[in-house]
């Protein structure tokens, strides 16, 4: 039996006359007759009562269409649900991603993201740089948004999504913060050089940190480290409780976080990035689509790899 019969057999029911069926069908009206002996012969019984004048379903016929009006209904739907998933718009995304992602360019991605592909289920996880590679590794995420460097690239494939400068986050009550008010809120690193610094280890972002040590260096001073903590939002709150002072990215000003005040370098600062990452032999047509989206959000160009067709 074919699926073919069975829409043959469905449109005949509904329609209980040859021609309009076979018209319907856009088939000759002869061989939609012969198709419909040829179902009845391979199932041994009938499906309908014929007359010169009508046609009619008998018992069994009627039994039959139901069931074979389920079938067709679940075949469409098996269709509807393949071709939904080849575009990348049904199934699940795991998504990981660094605490300060959350501040700049990630929440106007999975807002976009959920806007258009509403029955994808995405499923986030905030991880360190170092977690997310070795998760990829691993197949337990899909794409990941971390700070460069990467290393092992010849496993992944990676993309800027967002850059930004880097500030100087006081306490409130912190001498710089008045004093930087008379020179157009800036500070000059080098009038930290003896104050509590509050860093996050280097193996969670070795770029970042260097980053930030190399600023220090470059003012003359190295920073006297007093405090470590892995999160951004936890190194702003040890800020808040005059712990120390801390360099951050400048989206953290987004975290409204009371006791802090946020002051700009004076000498200014390099440009410090986000990239989104995934596997380098990635297929899945939901990232495929993930990415489309990141991209449309952030503008942003490849820096390293392409992705995989």
């Amino acid at each position: 039996m074919e699926l073919r019969h069975l829409r043959y057999f469905v449109t005949l029911a509904e329609e209980l006359h040859f021609g309009r069926a076979a018209e319907k069908l856009h088939i000759a009206q002869p061989p939609l007759s012969q198709q419909i002996r040829h179902l009845e012969t391979e199932l041994g019984f009938e499906l309908f009562h014929r007359t010169k004048r009508s046609v009619q379903l008998t018992e069994a016929g009627q039994i039959f269409l139901t069931e074979a009006q389920q079938i067709l209904k679940q075949l469409e739907q098996a269709i509807q649900l393949g071709r939904q998933t080849s575009r990348g718009e049904l199934g699940q995304l795991v998504v990981g991603f660094i605490s300060s992602a959350a501040y700049n360019i990630l929440p106007h991605i999975l807002r976009t993201f959920r806007t258009r592909v509403p029955q994808v289920r995405l499923d986030l996880h905030e991880l360190t740089t170092r977690e997310q590679l070795q998760q990829l590794k691993e197949g337990k995420i899909d794409v990941g948004f971390l700070r460069p460097p990467v290393e092992e690239d010849t496993f992944f494939c990676y993309e800027e999504v967002f850059a930004e400068s880097l500030i100087v986050a006081l306490p409130e009550n912190h001498p710089q913060v008045n004093q930087s008010l008379l020179n157009q809120s800036l500070v000059n690193l080098q009038s930290l050089a003896m104050e509590p610094f509050i860093l996050f280890p280097r193996s969670l972002a070795p770029g970042l940190y260097d980053l930030i040590i190399s600023l220090c260096h470059q003012a003359d001073f190295s920073p006297k480290v007093t405090q470590e903590a892995i999160q951004m939002q936890t190194i702003v709150s040890l800020v808040a409780g005059g712990m120390g002072v801390a360099i951050v990215p400048e989206s953290l000003q987004n975290l409204q976080r009371t006791g802090v005040v946020y002051r700009n370098v004076e000498s200014g600062t390099p440009k410090v990035t986000i990239v989104a990452i995934w596997r380098k032999q990635e297929s899945s047509p939901i990232v495929q689509r993930f990415l489309e989206i990141v991209r449309e959000v952030s503008g942003c160009h490849c820096v390293h790899g392409s992705v995989s067709s």
